[in-house]
């Protein structure tokens, strides 16, 4: 009898041990070593569970609570986006506000800063394409997609998306000697866009609504430095996709387009039976732009 009772002490002490590593995760100064994931091509798209979002502790709901639980917030980013999210390739790790963002939410879930976040490597990154964050999502690989992910009413059917964190529109970028210097110079060109994004959909409505008379090509890729390299190599003609994630491709020999259509806004995306989540993230982008910080933030990346 005294040696079961023995061992049950010393499970429940166990036990008690582990919630107390998660609940002072944020307390220690020492640093950690970001881990990023290479992005994933081939996710698979599977049917997602639902959460049971009643409170499990206090006021943390159920979803939040298996992220405290699991020890770090995984999201999904892009790994070749610069300012945005991008993978360093001299160091290996992620940098970009939208990595920045990642760890403000993991602040607000393990109640530190977002710098402590940082240092204790709070987040997991996994990266994701235009085509795979949606499927990432679904099958709970990641919990978050933050990835210049334009917020459309068809996609809020599918997902939780915060209010917009950035607002940007589709550019076309071109090379300096193609002798291309607007929209209307693109009948039968090839525009090469990004496999899962509405960029050839967005230039449709676009011409159609503005009476441009132009029937371009479209040739789908599956990332940016792929289109960047068929620019260069004269494979395509034009490089279209949001301005913003253009501006980290354009240099001497290309240059930016003055047209700018379909603007459009960036959200954080989670999983729709994941309410308590996106309310959190929801209140940590409204606080980050009333506060000026999110404009500060973009600002510290070169980003207007």
């Amino acid at each position: 009898m005294k040696k079961n009772m023995f061992k049950t002490g010393t499970a429940l002490f166990a036990t008690a041990m582990m919630m107390a590593a998660v609940l002072t995760g944020c307390s220690g100064s020492d640093s950690g070593a970001s881990t990023t994931a290479p992005a994933d091509t081939t996710a698979t798209t599977t049917e997602g569970s639902s959460a049971d979002n009643s409170s499990a502790s206090g006021d943390t709901t159920a979803d939040v609570q298996k992220i405290i639980d699991a020890g770090k917030l995984k999201v999904g980013t892009k790994v070749d986006v610069p300012k945005f999210g991008y993978q360093n390739p001299e160091t290996g790790k992620m940098e970009g506000v939208e990595v920045d963002l990642a760890y403000e939410i993991a602040g607000e879930i393990f109640g530190c800063t977002a710098d402590e976040a940082k240092d204790k490597d709070l987040v997991a990154f996994q990266g994701v394409t235009a085509k795979t964050r949606g499927p990432l999502l679904d099958n709970g690989e990641v919990d978050l997609v933050i990835a210049t992910y334009t917020i459309t009413p068809e996609r809020k059917e599918k997902w939780n998306f915060s209010d917009p964190y950035y607002t940007d529109a589709v550019g076309l970028l071109v090379l300096k000697d193609s002798g291309i210097e607007s929209i209307n110079d693109l009948d039968g060109k090839i525009i090469g866009v990004s496999q899962g994004s509405t960029t050839a959909k967005a230039f449709g409505e676009y011409t159609k609504e503005n009476n441009i008379d132009v029937k371009p090509e479209f040739e789908e890729f599956d990332g940016y430095p792929s289109l960047a390299a068929a620019l260069a190599a004269k494979n395509i003609d034009v490089f279209s996709v949001d301005r913003a994630i253009l501006a980290g491709y354009n240099d001497d020999s290309t240059t930016l387009l003055p047209d700018r259509f379909a603007e459009q806004e960036y959200g954080v995306a989670s999983k729709l039976d994941n309410k308590g989540l996106a309310e959190l993230v929801n209140g940590v982008v409204d606080d980050l732009k009333s506060s000026g910080k999110m404009d500060e933030m973009m600002k510290g990346w070169g980003i207007e």
